[in-house]
């Protein structure tokens, strides 16, 4: 299972896999980043955002298969799964067939379950990623043909033998960002502190309703970035104010923050460790999650990392009051950070798939 590439020299194939949201995929790139350009890469996902981050990396060879959104909920659509799994796994062989692959990595998403499925068939080494405590549904089914499940917190290698605590891969232009790159042309006040809101790859609508109803008196305490998804743009105008629909810099976003308000996805919230960001985590609630965001939010809040607001507990007062915490006691919550140890999780999990393929 190798490629000859164009210099005469044989090459090892790997093949990505991942998707949902841009949490499924950048951490596969950080991987890739830090494994280098000695490998032929290839990327098996869907249509969604998947496809659209990738088709912006020059190097690697995308393949698309119709994936099956797996329903936790009792639903007639749900008798159709099989059928459209099987025909998800079908396709995923096939594209295995053609690239050869010497290895596979994973980070979890329903797109990844036909293609881990189709790599155990034929025998191809696997290993995958999962970001939050808990394990979600399709890690789940991929635990079980995976040879290896990198996680991001310690806690969660207690699920499985197979479980290997990592970190959370984070791509060098998060850690390396520059404020200097993003031109504002925004006359923020230098007494204030910077608060960044997140709301995530697609925005969030409690956050962008939240900014509305409070945002005189946020706009009186703090300069803002507002990062409030596609298409979502609101008619609030104010000098200390400034909205993004999506940042591909983000690295340049957090470099400007001095504290942040954000939905609580591992991947998100790994990176306002990793740079040491005092964080303010709203996560996303029981009522349209699985609980994921709570669970990772309420562990940061016991390592005092980092405060948490749950959407049932909000209102503008206890808002106000949290992000006053933070801005007051930044030196407090930094040092905190300082003592929580984060790994180099790229490093150590390009260096298993190395080592993966030493033993091909």
């Amino acid at each position: 299972m190798f490629a000859y590439d164009n210099l005469g020299e044989y090459m090892n194939k790997i093949v990505l896999t991942g998707g949902g949201t841009a949490g499924h995929v950048y951490p596969s790139l950080a991987i890739k980043e830090e494994l280098g350009n000695n490998y032929e890469y290839h990327y098996i996902g869907g249509n969604g955002m998947e496809k659209d981050i990738i088709a912006k990396e020059k190097d690697i060879i995308y393949h698309t298969i119709e994936p099956v959104k797996l329903v936790r909920k009792l639903t007639l659509k749900n008798l159709l799964i099989p059928i459209k799994l099987i025909k998800s796994i079908l396709q995923a062989k096939k594209n295995l067939k053609k690239i050869k692959p010497n290895i596979v990595f994973s980070k979890g998403g329903f797109v990844a379950v036909p293609v881990v499925i189709a790599s155990h068939m034929l025998k191809i080494p696997i290993i995958s990623h999962e970001s939050d405590l808990s394990m979600g549904l399709a890690n789940k089914i991929i635990l079980r043909y995976c040879d290896v499940m990198c996680v991001s917190f310690e806690q969660t290698t207690k699920l499985s033998k197979k479980c290997l605590y990592t970190g959370q891969p984070i791509r060098k232009k998060i850690l390396n960002g520059n404020k200097n790159n993003l031109n504002l042309s925004t006359n923020f006040n230098d007494q204030k502190r910077n608060l960044l809101i997140v709301g995530g790859s697609s925005g969030a609508e409690f956050l962008n309703n939240l900014v509305t109803e409070n945002f005189d008196n946020l706009c009186k305490n703090y300069n803002i970035l507002h990062l409030c998804g596609k298409n979502n743009k609101n008619k609030l105008q104010n000098l200390n104010y400034k909205q993004i629909e999506y940042a591909q810099n983000m690295g340049d976003y957090l470099d400007w923050a001095d504290i942040v308000l954000s939905r609580a996805g591992s991947g998100a919230i790994n990176e306002f460790l990793a740079l040491k960001k005092p964080m303010l985590l709203i996560p996303l609630s029981k009522k349209c999650s699985r609980g994921d965001q709570i669970e990772n939010a309420h562990l940061f809040k016991s390592l005092n990392i980092a405060l948490v607001l749950e959407e049932e507990d909000y209102n503008k007062d206890v808002l106000l009051k949290k992000l006053d915490d933070l801005s007051k006691n930044i030196s407090t919550y930094k040092n905190n950070m300082k003592k929580v140890s984060t790994e180099n999780a790229s490093k150590k999990i390009a260096n298993l798939i190395i080592s993966k393929l030493s033993k091909s």
